[in-house]
């Protein structure tokens, strides 16, 4: 296909039509009964033998990012000729609204909340990336019915997450954040009295993936028995032993560190009950969700002495901005470290994340891949090749009924399609097909139909 023009002449219908199909590669469709006649084209092939499908003119591409998204995605995203915008800090919901009605991307961290208010005022987003683990600062359900991807980064910050736990395990046996404290105030008090090595003692790991299994390894480089406890038989690492329940992971272990999603079946999993359990002097540490524990009987089992010491990274409510801000019980609790959700908070971790994001946001938009997507159908397809001449990508998002596909065959019934591959999750179903040798009144027509039919989500071409 040749390379098209910036913008379609008003006086040229071909070049309209061509131009009105090319205008759903921008992210946010506009709606069927909108007139699209003299959207200007969006996207074009590219190198010697695989086409690159991007947005044309990228320009027109916006995204917004917040809360001080690593370098490493804002120098990604404007490569690609996006129109990127940069804030240190969250943004209030209504400031929020104000700036997301003419994005079609937003980049964001733990902070920033996306509600369905906030979604409703979003007119072209078409996808959220979360420079994070968590996704629960957004509405999934109903980004999900309005055909908005989301992405996150699960995996980047597991080293980084798993060596603070190493270093509180070793902190909280040797007292150290209450004999700093005092020190600071000038108080010398030099003791052994309930101070250990880790040498030989036993750490329970609840939830085993990623963060948990790479705790393990470095937990028993440092001698310690490790048992872990998760929903799912797993293989263990190195002489780590899988439990069948919390009770006896509980009961067996001198350290418990959390590391689970949060779920309707993991709020509030840790209470009085639970850590009564726990051996008395032992110590439980938190760097999962802050719904996971129940923070008033962590507070009285730490008072009561019948823990030894907590750390604790996450909390139920976390301050929006940095400041003087903060409020718990946890406060003043003896051998408590109370650490401000910095777990991934390494310079490593913040740039794989920023990598690992911005490149699944970038295949998102330019190629229509969802592989990565924690609310969409993961769909993928093999480039499109300079061979498959007059080539056009279409990317549908539909409701997940019955009949949707036959639909779609009868539309491209006519038309050499490439290939094709279509999932489903839940509510909704996504389709790729790669279609080639059409003509510009031909893109028209399908890009039409398609995004008519009764189904339908959301509808993008790419060239």
């Amino acid at each position: 296909m040749p390379t098209p023009t910036p913008a379609a002449s008003n006086n040229d219908p071909k070049a309209n039509a061509a131009a009105a199909a090319a205008a759903a590669a921008v992210v946010a469709t506009p709606a069927p009964e909108e007139d699209s006649s003299n959207a200007p084209v969006k996207s074009v092939g590219g190198s010697n033998k695989i086409k690159v499908l991007k947005p044309f003119n990228t320009a027109n591409m916006k995204i917004l990012l917040l809360e001080n998204v690593n370098e490493t995605a804002v120098s990604a995203l404007r490569s690609q000729g996006y129109q990127v915008e940069t804030h240190a800090k969250a943004l209030q919901e209504d400031e929020l609204i104000e700036k997301i009605r003419d994005v079609h991307c937003i980049g964001l961290r733990s902070k920033t909340k996306i509600t369905k208010k906030v979604l409703d005022a979003a007119e072209k987003l078409g996808v959220i990336g979360c420079f994070c683990i968590g996704t629960n600062q957004v509405d999934l359900e109903y980004a999900t019915q309005k055909g908005v991807a989301v992405f996150n980064s699960p995996f980047s910050n597991s080293r980084s997450v798993a060596e603070l736990v190493i270093a509180e395990i070793v902190l909280l046996s040797r007292q150290l954040g209450d004999r700093n404290m005092e020190m600071h105030q000038g108080n010398w008090q030099k003791v052994s009295a309930n101070c250990y090595e880790i040498r030989g003692k036993t750490l329970g790991i609840v939830g085993y993936g990623h963060i948990g299994s790479q705790l393990s390894v470095l937990a028993e480089s440092m001698g310690m028995r490790v048992l872990f406890h998760d929903v799912v038989p797993l293989m263990p690492l190195g002489t780590a032993k899988q439990v069948n329940s919390l009770d006896e992971l509980f009961q067996n272990s001198d350290f418990v560190t959390l590391h689970v999603p949060e779920t309707e079946e993991t709020k509030n999993m840790i209470g009085e009950h639970e850590l009564n359990l726990m051996k008395q002097g032992s110590f439980l540490i938190n760097a999962s969700r802050g719904t996971i524990v129940q923070i008033p009987a962590l507070a009285k089992a730490l008072r009561s002495r019948h823990l030894g010491g907590a750390a604790v990274d996450v909390f139920p409510k976390e301050p929006a901005a940095n400041g003087k801000f903060f409020e718990s019980e946890l406060i003043g609790c003896p051998n408590t470290l109370l650490t401000p959700h910095i777990g991934g908070s390494t310079e490593e971790a913040q740039s794989m994340i920023g990598a690992e994001v911005s490149q699944a946001l970038i295949k998102f938009i330019n190629n229509g891949t969802s592989i990565g997507a924690v609310n969409y159908p993961e769909v993928d397809l093999r480039a499109i090749r300079d061979e498959e001449v007059n080539s056009i990508r279409l990317c549908y998002t539909h409701l997940n009924v019955p009949g949707v596909l036959r639909q779609i065959t009868d539309i491209l019934a006519d038309h050499n399609v490439d290939k094709q591959f279509s999932d489903s999750k839940g509510k909704i179903a996504y389709l790729m097909a790669d279609i080639s040798n059409v003509t510009p009144e031909q893109i028209q027509d399908i890009y039409q139909r398609v995004s008519q039919t009764p189904t339908n989500i959301i509808t993008r071409v790419l060239y």
